[in-house]
């Protein structure tokens, strides 16, 4: 304890030394001596013996860093960091450019740590980030009521060129009904795709959803425009989410897997590019068996064959098990497919679609 005399002296610590010196009291030592050797007066050593001498009342320094900002100057941190000129950027931006503006107001752990007091960390704006609101579930309960449509990447020959393959798919039947393959992307290539396939498939006013993603031809003007002339209501997914439109996305990846596309992946011309879409097209359409439909082709479902095709399979698998029973262990294979096609489902639809299966 010696040398401590300006130090606060924690209450074990008084105990101890009460406790030594009534020790070496005992022993025969003077209470003077024993203080000494501890660093103590005597007059102290009797204080702390008193009812709550243990305590020490003493209040500690108050030291206030030397560098501290004045209130003025903190306030001068949180005027700046919310000016129109820098309330979007982060702190990290705010003081170089401050610096290249000849000015210092604080460091840049000094706004960190006032702006952290403040709450004011995340957005400083007067305005919240915009939310992307989940696009609204579509049903499908039969051909032409909801087509998804997206385009994609050709790579050519030419490195960092690219033709632009355009597909309208419906969710129902899984069907191509219209594609097309240009040298750009453009909104008016898009709605003379439109108005073809709904033309071709016969889609009258008001019947069919068409749902995208948010680029610059699902929302140009032209395409807009004629989605209104034939009256197609438009849908579209969150910016970015591509889980949104997962019909488009699963059938440009079949198309880029197909054993057809060119092995490095190029393709020479434009004609090149469309000769294999329409190749793809008519495969995809009339021999893929679809997985997602219990394995009947997209023209099948359209057309409404599939339920005959799928009832004959059903019988079969009766019969195999009739007759060899000792060969089946449970129930037979089911081939019924979903009567209903959802565009993104919410949770009351997914657990709707969980229970038929399980009651099925």
């Amino acid at each position: 304890m010696g040398g401590q005399r300006g130090r606060l002296i924690s209450t074990i610590e008084r105990s101890q030394a009460i406790s030594l010196i009534k020790e070496a009291s005992i022993s025969g030592a003077r209470r003077q001596k024993s203080c000494e050797v501890l660093g103590l007066a005597i007059r102290t050593l009797e204080r702390w013996e008193k009812a709550e001498g243990l305590i020490d009342k003493r209040a500690g320094t108050a030291r206030v860093p030397i560098n501290k900002l004045t209130e003025e100057q903190r306030n001068r941190v949180l005027t700046t960091a919310n000016s129109a000129l820098y309330q979007h950027l982060p702190v990290s931006q705010i003081v170089p450019l401050l610096a290249d503006d000849g000015r210092y107001i604080a460091s840049e752990s000094t706004f960190y740590r006032i702006l952290r007091a403040e709450g004011q960390l995340t957005h400083r704006k007067s305005y919240k980030p915009r939310k992307h609101k989940r696009p609204e579930p579509h049903e499908a309960h039969a051909p032409n009521q909801v087509w998804s449509w997206d385009i994609s990447y050709l790579p050519s020959e030419v490195r960092g060129s690219y033709f632009y393959l355009y597909f309208i798919m419906d969710i129902y039947s899984r069907k191509i009904v219209g594609w097309s393959v240009h040298e750009t992307e453009s909104s008016h290539h898009g709605a003379a795709l439109m108005k073809q396939a709904c033309l071709d498939e016969g889609v009258s006013p008001d019947q069919l959803v068409l749902h995208s993603d948010n680029g610059a031809p699902m929302k140009g003007v032209t395409m807009l425009t004629m989605l209104q002339e034939l009256g197609v209501i438009p849908s579209f997914s969150r910016p970015s989410v591509s889980d949104d439109n997962p019909y488009s996305e699963a059938l440009f990846k079949t198309a880029k897997y197909h054993h057809s596309f060119p092995k490095l992946g190029r393709f020479s011309t434009i004609l090149d590019s469309r000769i294999w879409a329409e190749g793809l097209v008519t495969w995809y359409n009339t021999t893929h068996l679809h997985s997602a439909l219990k394995f009947v082709t997209p023209n099948q479902r359209h057309t409404g064959e599939d339920i005959a095709i799928r009832e004959k399979r059903q019988v079969v698998y009766q019969l195999a098990k009739i007759q060899n029973p000792e060969r089946w262990s449970g129930t037979i294979r089911d081939w019924i497919v979903h009567k209903v096609a959802t565009l993104n489902p919410n949770k009351k639809q997914k657990d709707k679609e969980v229970t038929s299966e399980i009651n099925k």
